[in-house]
């Protein structure tokens, strides 16, 4: 299929590379171009605008950083829906929730595309795997035309409702991410705390009623957290926790969790940095109880 990507990121350049792979016609755009370097190296197409990237494009991939950069792409004049070719099906696989997600569908249909809120659970590891998750909504027809490109880069896919259900799932499933990574964190300063060995605290918890796939491929990032590369950014954490508050709040729905962990999550950012991983909750921690004195 003639695939267009926009988004080249963290991780949008592994998934970029797995539909390159799977033998699709890629044609890339990113705002900061060298970004689709290593797809151009790998017989990709690279494109000067977004309007450009999906001209003859069956399905467009788009993989930003929050709602406003979407919303960017679909303003100018420059944009996804410049010059759409009429039943494109669009993917949009950002994590933007699920107000967002119902107005760029209605604007994409205003413009002859299908559009599909088909965010993704996973971290860029399993991106690289093509082992990512994603939660769909929209029309089922389209979602039919987009699969092989949703193949490519996953190993399952949700078809969950209508247009806006993909989007509220995944707020949902990073509302649980947040607070495993809070509760772990707290769990292995206590250890500390109790002089147990930090790597012997984690044996337990991958062995335990708590043991699941977070935890085992988070085990390297929280046991050596300045050694092992970001793969789920704090601020991007807060970006996502303040999108399901306000998704509770519309439908009337306290949000205990997430609100505790969107404060835990302010907190590591301004201590550690909005760019370091969430398992910086554990040395946010850490630093508190060292005191200013000994930080």
């Amino acid at each position: 299929m003639k695939v267009a990507f926009v988004g080249i990121g963290r991780m949008g350049l592994p998934m970029a590379g797995n539909v390159l792979r799977a033998g699709h016609d890629l044609t890339v755009f990113n705002r900061t171009a060298s970004r689709c370097d290593p797809l151009r190296d790998d017989g990709a197409t690279v494109s000067t605008t977004a309007a450009e990237v999906v001209r003859d494009a069956e399905v467009l991939v788009t993989m930003l950083a929050d709602p406003a950069a979407v919303e960017d792409l679909l303003e100018s004049e420059e944009g996804i829906l410049a010059d759409a070719p009429e039943g494109l099906v669009w993917l949009e696989m950002s994590t933007v929730g699920p107000t967002a997600a119902r107005r760029f569908h209605d604007r994409a249909a205003d413009a002859g595309v299908k559009m599909l809120d088909a965010p993704v659970s996973g971290s860029t590891a399993v991106a690289e795997a093509a082992a990512l998750v994603s939660m769909v909504g929209g029309d089922a027809a389209a979602l039919e035309r987009a699969r092989p490109v949703l193949e490519a880069m996953t190993k399952a896919h949700f078809h969950l409702g209508p247009s806006g259900a993909g989007a509220a799932m995944k707020l949902g499933v990073n509302v649980i991410i947040a607070a495993n990574a809070v509760a772990i964190s707290e769990a292995l300063v206590m250890a500390e705390d109790a002089d147990i060995d930090r790597a012997a605290a984690y044996d337990v918890i991958a062995a335990g009623a708590v043991a699941s796939p977070f935890v085992d491929y988070k085990r390297g990032a929280f046991l050596d957290p300045d050694g092992t590369p970001p793969a789920f950014a704090l601020d991007l954490m807060r970006k996502d926790l303040k999108l399901a508050l306000e998704q509770g709040e519309a439908a009337r729905t306290p949000l205990f969790g997430a609100t505790a962990s969107a404060e835990a999550m302010t907190v590591a950012a301004g201590l550690e940095g909005g760019d370091a991983d969430l398992v910086k909750v554990a040395d946010a921690l850490r630093r508190i109880a060292a005191g200013p004195s000994k930080s």
